[in-house]
């Protein structure tokens, strides 16, 4: 398994994923396909009376010139990259980014997003990376603001919990885990009963040295609140320079994702996080 079709969806001309996302698709030798989405703002999932006739046809026209905009720099940006590449442009409303985005992940292995807070974030990059997750069901890797380059993945922290997501998010990684120098298998306060209970992180290390992963195992007990503060705090403590992890939760990305460990690793973490559901 490799990368050979990485997505990045960028809403505006600086598009800060876009170095990470030519590094990857160059170290893969893969196609890179960047979707540049103009987003009318004003409009969500309903509309009040009169809205329609006098707000879309303005908002439509900027969006669509927004989406040019974003075209233009990523096609002046990758004309220089010596990588297979694609762009196009699009528009679509706030509440209608997950059909457009979802469709457009389903035929990629990997998106490539910022993370969804402080200065560049907003409810648009929430929007795209709740799209590629649970309706394009493709792993997302999720980087810090201002990340530039690829310079992670030696050193990788995989969270693990025996869940189908978490799973996912291992066998999605696989191309990374395999390039690593140690995956720390990560298993935070592990059942007393079931069929991990003596060896917990054991078979899907197991599974994972037979891809050639080189792997070892932290157990570590629940010692703070939240999940999320103690994955970041062991990474800090391993070094690690990557995070591995599922994405939980049902739809509606800020409402019930976000309100729980998904949210809490991305507001905290400062590493790159690779999710999947």
């Amino acid at each position: 398994m490799a990368y050979k079709s990485i997505l990045t969806v960028v809403t505006g001309p600086d598009a800060p994923q876009l170095a990470t996302a030519v590094d990857i698709a160059r170290a893969e030798d893969a196609h890179l396909e960047v979707l540049s989405l103009g987003i009318d703002r004003t409009q969500n999932e309903y509309y009040y009376a009169g809205a329609t006739a006098m707000v879309t046809p303005e908002t439509l026209q900027y969006a669509q010139n927004d989406a040019k905009a974003c075209d233009d720099a990523v096609k002046s940006r990758l004309n220089s990259e010596d990588i297979r590449w694609s762009s196009d442009a699009a528009v679509a409303q706030l509440g209608a980014i997950g059909s457009i985005v979802g469709f457009r992940s389903r035929f990629s292995d990997l998106v490539v997003q910022t993370r969804p807070y402080g200065k560049s974030g907003g409810a648009d990059t929430e929007a795209v990376i709740e799209a590629a997750l649970f309706q394009g069901h493709a792993p997302v890797l999720v980087l810090p603001e201002d990340y530039k380059g690829a310079a992670f993945g030696k050193r990788i922290l995989l969270a693990w919990n025996q869940s189908e997501e978490a799973l996912a998010a291992a066998k999605a990684a696989l191309p990374l885990l395999k390039a690593a120098a140690t995956v720390n298998i990560t298993v935070i306060d592990p059942p007393k009963h079931g069929p991990e209970r003596s060896d917990p992180g054991g078979h899907l290390s197991q599974y994972l040295a037979r891809h050639g992963v080189k792997t070892e195992i932290s157990v570590l007990a629940r010692t703070m609140p939240k999940v999320s503060e103690i994955l970041n705090r062991h990474a800090l403590d391993i070094n690690a320079d990557m995070i591995v992890m599922g994405a939980y939760g049902h739809s509606r990305f800020r409402e019930a994702i976000l309100g729980g460990a998904t949210r809490n690793m991305l507001e905290l973490a400062r590493l790159p996080v690779l999710m999947a559901h």
